[in-house]
């Protein structure tokens, strides 16, 4: 990761009782947590951070209670999208980062992000700039040029979501702040005002999915109530990514499952008529071959139809919640689904004295 000095001078101050609250969901990650959570205790600005744990069968709990974190230990594995509630639910905070275990922090990267929100009206989450680490905590370079793990997020009119920018090598193409789709949950800014926006009973993240596309149904949700999602390039972070689409075979049975269940429920409880037509018919020659993959080569992903049809009504209920609280059009959401990623400029709030510089110098000319 590299500094900029644009952001060297940032700082704001936060009141202690509104440090930013960093929430991890761990599974065996004693490999990464001593380093990510390293990282979070260097940031320039009051954190206080709460893990729960699912049931891990490693040493992940005496590294963090080495930390002196909260630590929630599950005697089962309740899911991603539980774990984060668990955390979250009667908390008070402002701003929650999400952050996974394999990821590492520059020592100012909430600072920035932070800043970013503050800046943008009506900006609910954020994120930065994500590079490729290897399992050891290595930048991995191609070429000597680091490689780009996400710049936020984008959907295709197959329904698939990618990180933008994965696996590019970093030229300064992705270095403009940008409103994007989304934010990869691996590490997501969010202000609590949002997540009550958008919280569904005691749940912001949906907990039938488990795991996997939370992050992405999460943002759907945001983008039609109205909120933005900011790209800050200005914060970066390393990521050691253990998932890949490409990679489905390579997958265990488990993760295939939820991936695929949740393609399903995600689009039952958001797709609109706009969507639908913009995503026509390259969501269905989708849905045909990923269909006929699982007959023939993925058969214990089969349960995953059984299970989107158990849950049919429930996500009905939810459908009618979420479609009827929308305060944007659906023109306006099938904008955002393209083959080639869309961003749209960020401004980055004027200060008053800068105004009036700039009053001065058109009255001058």
């Amino acid at each position: 990761m590299k500094s900029d000095s644009r952001y060297d001078q940032v700082r704001r101050p936060i009141p202690s009782n509104k440090a930013v609250l960093v929430s991890l969901v761990t599974y065996n990650d004693e490999s990464f947590l001593a380093r990510c959570l390293e990282a979070v205790r260097s940031q320039t600005i009051p954190v206080r951070v709460k893990i729960f744990d699912n049931a891990s069968q490693d040493g992940t709990r005496d590294i963090a209670q080495s930390f002196g974190v909260v630590f929630h230990e599950s005697t089962e594995n309740l899911g991603y999208s539980f774990g984060h509630n668990h955390n979250l639910l009667d908390e008070d905070f402002d701003t929650v980062l999400l952050l996974n275990a394999d990821v590492v922090l520059q020592a100012n990267y909430l600072e920035i992000l932070l800043s970013a929100l503050d800046e943008v009206e009506k900006a609910g989450m954020a994120g930065g700039k994500l590079y490729r680490m290897d399992s050891k905590g290595r930048q991995i370079l191609r070429r000597t040029f680091p490689v780009l793990d996400s710049t936020g997020m984008f959907f295709t009119p197959s329904q698939r979501h990618f990180d933008r920018g994965s696996e590019e090598e970093d030229h300064g193409q992705y270095d403009l702040r940008q409103f994007v789709f989304g934010i990869t949950g691996a590490t997501l800014l969010c202000k609590k005002e949002m997540l009550e926006d958008l919280r569904l009973g005691d749940e912001y993240l949906d907990e039938d999915f488990f795991a996997y596309r939370e992050d992405a149904d999460l943002a759907w949700r945001a983008q039609m109530r109205g909120w933005k999602a900011i790209y800050e390039p200005g914060a970066e972070a390393l990521h050691c990514r253990r998932v890949f689409p490409r990679g489905r075979r390579g997958l265990p049975g488990l993760i295939n499952f939820h991936s695929l269940k949740n393609r399903y429920l995600m689009r039952m409880k958001n797709l609109d008529s706009a969507v639908r037509r913009r995503c026509f018919p390259y969501m269905w020659i989708r849905d045909a071959g990923i269909l006929v993959y699982v007959l023939f080569f993925e058969w214990n992903s089969l349960p995953a139809y059984r299970e989107v049809w158990r849950l049919r009504d429930k996500f009905q209920k939810k459908r009618e919640h979420v479609q009827s609280t929308r305060s944007v059009s659906s023109d306006a959401i099938a904008d955002w689904f393209s083959f080639t990623p869309r961003a749209l400029e960020a401004p980055r709030r004027v200060s008053h004295a800068g105004k009036r510089e700039k009053k001065k110098d058109r009255e001058e000319n």
